[in-house]
């Protein structure tokens, strides 16, 4: 059998898990196994703070068209032909006099 086979088999086998160096070789591998963990961990975060920020911006849309939708009525509501309407409903008209401007002249 060549090296290389032998080496693969060897690897295979798991025969560098009980040989005489096999210390040093578990604490890599739980090295790499601890990193692994860490890095599906830190994916799994990922994956939802973008879930949570497409479910904000989906939350934002939806508020900002509801302002929009109020602000509308407002001015709708504060029109002067609408408030016209609903002062005659209460029996109330508009003034035939104009205002007059009242001036207060201080001297000290």
């Amino acid at each position: 059998m060549s090296k290389v086979k032998k080496n693969i088999y060897e690897i295979l086998r798991g025969g560098f898990l009980i040989n005489d160096s096999a210390f040093r070789n578990w604490r890599m591998i739980f090295f790499i196994v601890a990193l692994l963990l860490i890095m599906i961990s830190s994916a799994h975060s990922s994956d939802k703070k973008v879930l949570q920020v497409s479910e904000l911006n989906k939350l934002k849309r939806e508020l900002r068209a509801e302002y929009i939708d109020t602000q509308t009525t407002l001015m709708r509501m504060k029109m002067e032909s609408n408030i016209r309407q609903k002062a005659e409903k209460r029996g109330l008209q508009p003034s035939e006099v104009p205002p007059k401007r009242i001036r207060v002249v201080n001297n000290e």
